[in-house]
């Protein structure tokens, strides 16, 4: 038998693994949220995989089951000592267990495409992380997150994110070190966002508006969190105005890395879709 086979083998993580795990993905430079621990375990807890060599973690992924026609892979790290001998695969196709034969979705660094596209994964568009320092203000209209329907604010997430994720955003809302606010039009909620502090500044998460005017309120009143600190947002390259919003306020692109899915995209309007919640989670 192989080594693998006898001594290699992927489980549920626990909070602390989920910590460890994380702690990797900050030494990639994926500047997790300080609090990502309690925020990404309550999208899924079974659904984070650890891989262990003889006892020791080495490899980790994630699955989150939002939905049977939209699944996140994230999180695929394998300790880089270990790479290439076969252990990322294994902890790949364990993951794939746990959803066969639905649709699957990740976000691919560029030089991984290739890669995911061998197993199935086909391109839709990309999303570009900006990096900048911003002098926020804060408008009339804006509403402090918590403060909002709960029900309300999932059914307007509904609208933009293919699956219903209310434990997650229960917790996203109220993280520690996070703020989030919306703006209303005649009791209907038209926007919201929350930014968090991440292990380098601050990075902002969803950005959800019916307009660029709505997203740049919401925008202006986050960066205010960050207190002239470096933010991060991650937006769809499809989202034109998106763009535009950013490089307004000279925010400059740092990476690209590439949506992909296993099936069809699902049908939500990224036109109102101004940053993304997640790459690790979608």
């Amino acid at each position: 038998m192989t080594l693998i086979e006898d001594y290699f083998r992927v489980r549920s993580m626990t909070p602390d693994d989920l910590k460890l795990a994380l702690s990797w993905a900050a030494s990639e430079g994926w500047n997790p949220g300080i609090d990502d621990v309690d925020n990404f375990y309550s999208a899924d807890p079974g659904e984070f995989l650890i891989g262990e060599l003889n006892g020791q973690p080495i490899s980790c992924i994630s699955v989150v089951r939002y939905h049977s026609n939209f699944n996140f892979i994230g999180l695929y790290i394998v300790k880089p000592e270990y790479r290439q001998q076969g252990y990322g695969l294994k902890t790949w196709q364990e993951a794939f267990k746990l959803i066969p034969g639905q649709n699957a979705a990740l976000d691919a660094v560029l030089e991984q495409v290739k890669t995911y596209q061998k197993f199935g994964f086909k391109p839709f568009h990309s999303h570009l992380r900006y990096q900048g320092i911003i002098s926020g203000t804060m408008a009339n209209d804006l509403v402090d997150l918590k403060t909002i329907n709960f029900a309300q604010l999932c059914n307007y997430d509904r609208q933009y994110f293919p699956g219903d994720r209310l434990n997650f955003l229960e917790k996203w809302i109220n993280q520690p070190h996070g703020q989030g606010y919306g703006i209303l039009n005649q009791e209907n909620l038209v926007g919201y966002g929350v930014i968090r502090k991440a292990t380098d500044g601050f990075r902002i998460g969803p950005l959800f508006a019916e307009n660029e005017e709505i997203a740049e309120k919401l925008f202006l009143a986050l960066a205010c969190y960050a207190q002239g600190d470096s933010i991060y947002i991650d937006v769809p390259n499809i989202n034109n105005p998106g763009i535009s919003l950013v490089k307004r306020y000279q925010m400059q692109s740092m990476f690209e890395c590439v949506r992909m899915y296993t099936g069809e995209q699902p049908n939500i309007n990224w036109i109102n879709i101004f940053a993304v919640t997640s790459l690790e989670l979608g």
